[in-house]
């Protein structure tokens, strides 16, 4: 029998960045090479547009009915953008969890607080950085045809971002998409490693004695 056979909790695996340095690249590859993970559906208040699903884009809710699930103290973190409330459903990330998969969330350091604050044991954060600041300036300003001004108010936020990469458990440099990628498997396959996410080592080793 391998490790992977044995029975384990799934783990929460966060990645966050300043707006350029890949971060949404690299969960995307990761969700496609590895069909154990899968991305955390968030709780909205926001219209569903043409062609989203609920339960498979967001889980689009009411505003009243987000207020309750926040009363009740339903979502694991949740935060205000553009006017819109999403949140992270505790108790859909428990069920996933349980089966023994992992979720992956793509949120900022302000999210990733709010998940340390109640499920620190199931966190396993990374903090995305650009190989340099030019590199992310060109990046920002390839990506999207603004404005200096919207640019340099883009690295503005980039850099208050980026001061938050101490409270991360680990730091990947994003010079290359493919060594990013393998490094953040390499951390992923080592966390899913840790004797205390094996529940069913003790059965395991039970049999070897």
């Amino acid at each position: 029998m391998s490790n992977d056979q044995i029975a384990r909790r799934g783990l929460m695996l966060v990645l966050s960045s300043p707006s350029g340095a890949g971060k949404t690249t690299l969960s995307r590859r990761l969700l496609e090479s590895d069909g154990n993970i899968q991305l955390s559906v968030s709780a909205t208040t926001r219209p569903m547009r043409p062609g989203e699903k609920h339960g498979t884009d967001y889980h689009f809710l009411k505003p009243e009915e987000f207020d309750a699930w926040q009363a009740q103290g339903k979502f694991l973190e949740h935060a205000t953008v553009f006017g819109n409330r999403y949140g992270t459903p505790s108790h859909l990330v428990n069920d996933v969890l349980s089966a023994g998969r992992d979720v992956l969330f793509d949120i900022d350091w302000q999210g990733t607080q709010q998940l340390k604050e109640k499920k620190r044991d199931d966190l396993v954060s990374i903090f995305i950085l650009p190989p340099s600041h030019d590199e992310l300036e060109r990046r920002l300003k390839t990506r999207a045809q603004d404005s200096d001004e919207t640019v340099a108010g883009r690295m503005a936020k980039a850099a208050d971002e980026i001061s938050h990469w101490p409270e991360y458990d680990y730091v990947v440099v994003n010079s290359d998409v493919e060594k990013a990628l393998a490094d953040i498997q390499a951390i992923l396959n080592a966390e899913r490693l840790k004797r205390s996410r094996q529940t069913g080592i003790s059965g395991f080793v039970g049999k070897l004695v």
